[in-house]
C-alpha cells in the first residue's frame, strides 16, 4: 500500500535527506516538500476540495520543522487546526526539527494535533518507529 508523506521545512538540504531516509525505507511512499508553511496549507486546503483523488492525496504523516521564517512549525499547527476545525483528519504529524530546547519539545508534546518530536537528522530507524507505529499495515513489511 503507498502511502503519503508531507514535509514542511525551508532548509532545501533537510528536505532531500528528509525524502532520502524516507525513499531509503520504502521507495513506494509518496512524499511532497514545501518550504514554507503557507504552501503546505495550500496544499492541504485543496486536498480537502478533491476528495477521492489520486494526484491531491491528503498525506497520512506530516513532518514539520519548528524553526521556519514567516511561519514557524508552532503557528503551521495553529493555523492547520483552524483549516481542519470539525472534520476529522488521518493524518499524524510530528515536529522534525534540530531544536533541543526543553520548551519546545513541551510544547509539542503538550499541542493537541502533535502526535511527536523527532530530532534531526532523521534516520531510517526513526521513521520505522513512527511508520510501523501509525502507517504501517500488515500487507507491508519493511524489506531492508
Amino acid at each position: 500500500m503507498i502511502r503519503n508523506v508531507m514535509i514542511v521545512d525551508d532548509n532545501k538540504i533537510d528536505l532531500f535527506v528528509t525524502k532520502k531516509i524516507i525513499e531509503k525505507y520504502n521507495p513506494d511512499i509518496k512524499t511532497r516538500s514545501f518550504i514554507n508553511g503557507d504552501s503546505a496549507l495550500y496544499f492541504l486546503e485543496l486536498c480537502q476540495k478533491e476528495r477521492g483523488s489520486e494526484i491531491l492525496a491528503v498525506p497520512e504523516l506530516i513532518l514539520v520543522d519548528i524553526n521556519m521564517p514567516q511561519m514557524d512549525g508552532f503557528e503551521f499547527l495553529e493555523k492547520l487546526e483552524k483549516q481542519f476545525k470539525g472534520q476529522s483528519t488521518k493524518f499524524k504529524i510530528y515536529m522534525l526539527t534540530s531544536s533541543l530546547y526543553a520548551e519546545d519539545i513541551s510544547r509539542a508534546n503538550n499541542n493537541a494535533i502533535c502526535t511527536g518530536y523527532l530530532c534531526k537528522p532523521l534516520t531510517v530507524e526513526k521513521f520505522a518507529k513512527v511508520y510501523e507505529k501509525h502507517l504501517s499495515t500488515k500487507e507491508y513489511k519493511k524489506t531492508s
